[in-house]
């Protein structure tokens, strides 16, 4: 009998589990702050470009890591990500390679809104991805599992083609939080209120195996905010962590 379409599979599939004889290390980077930033809004899909400041971010962090031995750069292929990650690369003069199945999960209709604006417009459909936004997507969106699905297996493939090298990857906020939790066996369901990526945030994975991640730096801004412990969560697109502490009392 031929073969037939068996449709989408619902689980993901990993590149072969084999042991690394060395180390790899990957630096996983959030892009800059982009024009969207300080208007805290959803802009997952929205290409949107760096800002001025965002851009100096990258430059500081291609400064910090001018001595580092990376072989290689990959980009989400969003301006934000790409642009990112030239300037990063640029002290090495290193080409940045594009992975779509590295790019931002997409919002849906709730593209370019604040929280806010999507409490009021949908909050049905709100209440509901804030109790789970792993398995719950807005109206033409992703799910946190769909990002889970595409970005996992790119990043481990990445990890079993440079074996013993150490490469850089520019993603998203979202994204590098779902990768983290998977890798790492957080509950993946509360990935957007117990873990944060600032703008330009350095985050190190060294992988023994590539099923046996461990993270060696996380969410790390030193290169530009000079502080030594980080700055109170503030505007991260969500209730428990917005300025007011949730909703307005008056």
């Amino acid at each position: 009998m031929g073969s037939r379409d068996q449709g989408p599979r619902a689980f993901l599939v990993f590149p072969r589990i084999i042991p690394l004889t060395v180390i790899t290390r990957v630096y996983l980077v959030r892009h800059g702050a982009t024009e969207l930033s300080a208007e805290d809004r959803f802009a997952g899909a929205v290409d949107v470009l760096l800002s001025a400041e965002g851009r100096e971010q990258a430059r500081l962090l291609g400064e910090r890591l001018a001595g580092e031995p990376i072989c290689a750069v990959y980009a989400s292929p969003m301006k934000r990500t790409v642009t990112t990650a030239e300037l990063i690369a640029e002290p090495q003069r290193l080409p940045v390679k594009p992975v779509k199945a590295l790019r931002e999960i997409n919002h849906g209709r709730w593209e370019g809104k604040t929280r806010k604006e999507v409490e009021q417009a949908y909050p049905e459909e709100y209440e509901r991805y804030e109790a789970d936004p792993y398995s719950f997507a807005p109206q033409g969106g992703e799910t946190g599992l769909q990002v889970t699905a595409r970005a996992l297996p790119a990043l481990l493939e990445l990890v079993d083609r440079h074996q013993g090298k150490p490469f850089l990857v520019v993603s998203h906020k979202a994204t590098i939080r779902l990768l983290l939790s998977s890798l790492l066996g957080f509950d993946p369901r509360k990935y957007r209120d117990r873990l944060d990526q600032s703008p330009a945030a350095l985050n190190v994975l060294d992988f023994k195996e590539l099923a046996h991640a461990r993270l060696s730096l996380f969410n790390d801004t030193s290169h530009y905010t000079r502080a030594s412990v980080p700055a109170m969560p503030r505007n991260r697109l969500s209730r428990i962590w917005d300025e007011d502490g949730g909703e307005n009392p008056s």
